[in-house]
């Protein structure tokens, strides 16, 4: 349905509620040309260019990993954290979800970085189309490179965390997304090892970390946290199935943090979300 609504430049809805109508002979060929791809393997939103995440579509294309829907846990814990504005740091960006989702969701403004000039590319679009561009500033560069004279309240990082040797082949979906975007070296924490002693110099007080990984790398990255943290709260954070996700690192303790914890129920109460095709 996903993939003749869009050959025809047609919604879903739209196709559903016209059962009798008779497709062009142009707009069957993008349908079969569309049906070739995916039976090869391709994710359905690399071959329409879009995915859903928090309720909004995001353009992707091959150099941009499709966002997921555990990230949007990342999103939830920030958004829980964020008052006023607030200066954010998306390391990592790829197509922007995170940080276009959270100009669109808060008053915070956003660094984003991304070693891709091409995810870049995709990230800035999304913003203009999402018309947060304004508040947004995409870098180009490794990892914190670009704003280590900056300092933020909120860092968050969705880094490549597969092991080299785990890396997906064809026809998995997953093989089709760029190589930088999923290998994580040898352990799949190479990044992380990277980022984690970058951070300290960055933070204003009070601050909040956010990470994703892998859950059978979970344990590895908490460990690895604790070593570069060892003063801030750490607590860890599971996905829609109950698998470790996330890693949530604190400078204070949960309870000076959240101390307006009937207004941060309130403003999650206010976010609607819409799951991505599968």
């Amino acid at each position: 349905m996903l993939l003749l609504a869009h050959a025809m430049g047609r919604s879903r809805e739209w196709i559903v509620a016209h059962p009798g109508t008779t497709i062009l002979k142009e707009e069957a060929h993008a349908f079969l040309s569309h049906c070739d791809r995916r039976r090869m393997g391709e994710p359905i939103a690399y071959i329409i260019g879009s995915a859903g995440f928090y309720g909004r579509e995001f353009l992707v294309s091959e150099h941009v990993l499709i966002p997921r829907p555990e990230t949007e846990h990342l999103i939830d814990e920030a958004l829980a954290f964020i008052r006023g504005p607030m200066r954010v740091l998306d390391v990592g960006t790829g197509s922007g979800a995170i940080a276009c989702t959270l100009a669109a969701q808060s008053p915070a403004t956003v660094d984003a970085t991304d070693i891709s000039p091409e995810a870049i590319a995709v990230a800035d679009e999304n913003a203009r189309r999402l018309r947060v561009g304004d508040r947004i500033r995409f870098l180009h560069g490794d990892l914190v490179e670009p704003v280590r004279s900056n300092r933020y309240d909120v860092v968050i990082a969705n880094l490549p965390y597969v092991p080299t040797a785990d890396l997906p082949k064809c026809p998995d979906p997953t093989s089709f997304e760029p190589r930088a975007a999923l290998d994580g070296g040898p352990d799949g924490l190479l990044l992380y090892r990277r980022l984690l002693p970058e951070l300290p110099p960055l933070l204003n007080e009070p601050s909040m970390i956010l990470f994703e990984c892998a859950p059978p790398k979970f344990e590895a990255l908490l460990d690895l946290t604790r070593q570069y943290f060892p003063d801030f709260v750490i607590e860890g954070g599971r996905d829609y199935a109950g698998l470790p996700r996330y890693i949530k690192v604190l400078s204070k303790r949960p309870a000076e943090l959240y101390a307006g914890a009937a207004a941060s129920e309130s403003a999650r109460s206010q976010v609607t979300r819409r799951d991505p095709p599968n």
